[in-house]
This record gives structure tokens, sequence and C-alpha cells, in this order.
């Protein structure tokens, strides 16, 4: 099979099983919108918060991708056993800092200024996601021991099974049975409770008993802490970490400063947000996909073939990434009427998509080239380019644009302030992304002709 059709395979099989993990939060927002609308505004507020700090740790557990795929194009199995071990470490040291993030969030709603009448409910969410957070962390390091390796199939599978579990436990425990009213908002953590244990249950099963991770030796006693191999993820990790958690809050803390307008507002930005992040597994897929392939041709010394197969990632997402656009143009009023029985909130969200389908073409790019200058063990430029563009452009000036007023423009008290200046900056962060990639490839081949 050639290096495209490689890409499609892997990109599918993980894309599969990546809209099945983003369908919990769509299946989150469901209910919570049949609820109630105040139950769909604290969960806009609560999945904030979840999602900035479970990305945030989840940077740093990424920074195994690259180096198990090297190890895997070099073919050193033993090695590519003992760097996982290792992580585990690092897993635990998250599982800390996230849960107790989680159970005290009280310091980021009070600065993003979240009404009162929200606080409780976001709470008492947030504290019962906090105990998912070490299953969900642990069952991330196998999903990219499997993408590393170039196996995603069995993430895959497991992912598909939780959604088959987490949709009727979410419907039932928030909405109820019979005589039995539910929990309500609760009701959804304590179905991604279940379903993360039980997933995490699985891929230890798989890892014990399969016998294709046998030459890797994962169940090998756990060596001490190595210094050496957790400064080599820690020093790719964190920059990859800090720029995960630049992209990511641009996006999630949207949801904090537009409670403020209402409970319309940030209901339909909920919506918005869950739209995103389902298209967004499109690209984030390929990306995954493409990385692997570029981090093994690199680790087997053949950097032309990494280019071949950066090039064909490229056209690859591109593509994807123009139809889902014009889809959402296409459908936006039903996608939006999809969600909510509230006339208002679904006649805000669907006259704010059409930013969202510009958003969508600017991240497809941005992320693939952010996956892939991690392979050459770039992090330091792209947090730079997040920060400037994407805090100081695209929050801040939302922010303004919103709250302020900018230049001509007054106050405009609108979610979609928010959109508009987070759409471009993205587009300009994707030109200067991919104009970085281009130069540090040509650097790298450049190197090798000379060596």
């Amino acid at each position: 099979m050639n290096e495209r059709g490689l890409i499609v395979r892997q990109a599918g099989t993980v894309l599969v099983g990546q809209v099945a993990v983003v369908a919990f939060g769509v299946i989150d927002t469901l209910v919570a919108g049949r609820h109630s609308e105040a139950a769909l505004a604290a969960l806009s507020v609560g999945s904030a918060v979840y999602i900035t700090v479970f990305v945030m740790l989840m940077g740093l557990q990424q920074a195994l991708l690259p180096v198990l795929s090297e190890l895997h194009g070099a073919n050193r199995p033993d090695e590519v056993g003992r760097q996982f071990r290792q992580s585990l470490y690092l897993w635990a040291l998250n599982s800390v800092v996230g849960m107790l993030a989680l159970l005290w969030p009280a310091p980021l709603l009070h600065w993003t200024d979240v009404p009162e009448a929200l606080q409780p409910a976001v709470h008492d969410y947030l504290r019962i996601l906090a105990w998912s957070l070490p299953p969900a962390l642990l069952f991330r390091l196998f999903s990219t021991l499997n993408q590393s390796l170039g196996r995603p199939k069995s993430v895959t599978w497991i992912q598909v099974m939780a959604l088959g579990l987490k949709v009727p436990l979410s419907f039932l425990l928030a909405l109820g049975a019979g005589d039995w009213a539910g929990w309500g908002l609760a009701g959804c953590a304590y179905a991604t409770l279940a379903v993360n244990s039980a997933m995490i249950l699985m891929a230890a099963y798989l890892l014990r008993q399969r016998a294709f991770y046998e030459p890797y030796r994962l169940w090998h006693r756990l060596e001490k802490p190595d210094r050496r191999v957790l400064w080599q993820l820690a020093r790719l990790g964190i920059p990859n970490a800090l720029s995960v958690t630049v992209e990511v809050t641009s996006f999630t803390l949207m949801a904090l400063f537009i409670a403020r307008l209402g409970t319309v507002a940030s209901a339909s930005h909920q919506i918005m947000t869950s739209l995103a992040a389902l298209v967004y597994m499109v690209p984030l897929s390929f990306a995954i996909a493409t990385s692997a392939r570029v981090s093994y041709w690199l680790g087997a010394q053949q950097p032309r073939e990494a280019i071949r197969a950066t090039r064909d990632g490229f056209v690859l997402v591109v593509g994807f990434a123009l139809v889902l656009a014009v889809m959402i143009l296409s459908l936006r009023s039903p996608i939006a009427q999809a969600y909510t029985r509230q006339p208002a909130v679904a006649l805000m969200a669907s006259g704010m998509m059409a930013w969202l389908a510009l958003y969508l073409l600017a991240d497809a790019i941005q992320v693939m080239c952010f996956f892939l200058l991690r392979c050459y063990r770039v992090t330091l430029a792209p947090l730079m380019i997040y920060s400037v563009l994407l805090w100081g452009f695209g929050l801040s000036g939302g922010y303004r644009l919103a709250y302020q007023g900018w230049g001509p423009w007054s106050a405009w008290q609108h979610p979609v302030a928010f959109w508009i200046t987070s759409s471009c900056a993205l587009v300009l962060a994707s030109v200067l992304m991919a104009t970085l990639l281009r130069w540090t490839q040509r650097s790298r081949e450049a190197r090798v002709q000379v060596g």
C-alpha cells in the first residue's frame, strides 16, 4: 500500500474512535439541552474547564507519540516498552495535578465572572469528572502507544463500544426513567466516569492478552524513574502542553467569558463548541496518522520519505476540511435545531456557523503543522505563534470587541465577536506554521545531504 493509502487507513481508524469520544460531549449537550436551558449553560462552562485541564495534561503525554514512532522505525521494541513504562510516572503526576484543579475550580470561575447562579451546578459536575480524569489520561497513553505502532484498531473498538455504553447511561442518569427525574447534569458526569473506567479496564485486558504486544514487554517490572528519559519527555512535552493549552484555552475560555451574556448566549456557544469539537476530529486524525508516518521515516533515517508523507497528509486533510466546511454552511439551521428545542438558541447558533466553517479550514492546516513540527522537535516557535495570535488577537480581541468596542465598532455584546477574531487569528497562525514547517523540513534535508 502506498503512503497516502497508509495515512488514509490509519486516519480513518483513528477518526472513528475520536468521533466516538467527542460524541460523548455531543450526547451530553443533547441531553442537557433537553433537560433545561440552565443545564446547557452550566455544561458549557463545566466542559470548558474540564477540557482545558484534560487537554493541557494530555499535551504532556503526547510527547510520547513521536518518540515511540521513531523507536518503532528504528526497530527497537524493548526501548518502546521501557519508554512507555517510564511515561506512567508522568501519568501519575498529571492525574494528581488535574484532580486538584477540577476539585477546586473556584478561582477560575471567579476570575472569568461566571454567574453565581451557574456555579453550584458547575462545581458538582467538575467534582464528579475529577475522578474520571486518571482513567481518561491512562487510556490516552494506551491510545498513543497503538498510534505510534500503526495499530489504532484496538483503540477504536474500545471507543466505539464505550459510546454504546455512554448513550443510554447519560439519558438514564440525567433525565431519569419512570417516576425518577434523574440527576440532571451530574448524571452526565457519572456516566462519563463509568465509561472511562470501563475503557481502561478493556485496554488493560488487551495489553495483557494480545500476542502483538509481547515483543515490547509492557508488563515488565516497572523501573525506577529514569531522569534522562523523563527529561526527554518533559523537554518535548512541556512546550507541547503549553502550546496545546494556549490553543485550547483560546477556545474554551470563550465559554467562560460568554457566560455573562446570559443563558441563551452560553447555550448557543455550547452548540458551536460541540460541533467544532466533532468536526475537528477529522484534521486531528489525519495529523496523528501523518505524524506517526513522518516520525517512522525519520527514525528509519529517510527524510525524503518523511517529506513525501507530509505532502500526502496535507492533500488529504485540506480536501476533507473543505467538504466539511461546505456541509456546515449548507446545513447550519437543521444542525442547530437538532441540538436544542429553544428557538432563540438555535437561531443564534446557526447565525454563527459561517465563522465555524472558516475556523475549521484554518484549524485543519495548523493542527497538521503542529503535529509535524513536533516530529522534528520544534516546539517553542509554535508556542510563541499560538500565544501571540490565539491569546493576544483571538481571545483578547474577541473580549474587547464583545465588551469594550474596538476602533469604529462599539461593544457587540454578542458571542459571535469571539468567533470572528478567533477565526482570523487561526488563519494567520496556519500561514506562519506552514511556513515554519517548510523551512524546518528543508533544513533537515540539507543537513542530511551535507552529512
